[in-house]
C-alpha cells in the first residue's frame, strides 16, 4: 500500500521523504537496495522521471549511492553519531 501523495506539493520531494523515513526507521538498512525507478513508479503511481528525481535527491543528500547496473543502495552515514560511543 502506497502513502497518499499531496498533489499540491512537489511529488518527488514527498517520495524522497517516504524513502528517507524508511531508511531512518530501518526498513531499508545500510547497504540494502532501495526500490528502482520502475518499482517507485508502480508503488506511488508516478512517472519514471519523477521517481528518478526522487532518487537523485536522495543521492545528493547522501542517503543512497548508485551502482551502475546494480541499482541504488542505502549509503553509510559517516557523520551520524553511533550508539556505541555514547
Amino acid at each position: 500500500m502506497s502513502p497518499e501523495l499531496d498533489r499540491t506539493r512537489p511529488v518527488r520531494r514527498q517520495v524522497a521523504a517516504v524513502i528517507a523515513d524508511r531508511i531512518a526507521d530501518g526498513s531499508y538498512p545500510v547497504g540494502s537496495r532501495v526500490p528502482s525507478v520502475v518499482e517507485l513508479s508502480t508503488e506511488f503511481g508516478i512517472a519514471a522521471s519523477t521517481a528518478q528525481k526522487a532518487l537523485t535527491h536522495l543521492k545528493t543528500e547522501g542517503l543512497v549511492r548508485a551502482e551502475v547496473g546494480l541499482g541504488s543502495f542505502v549509503a553509510e552515514r559517516h557523520g551520524k553519531p553511533s550508539a556505541e560511543g555514547a
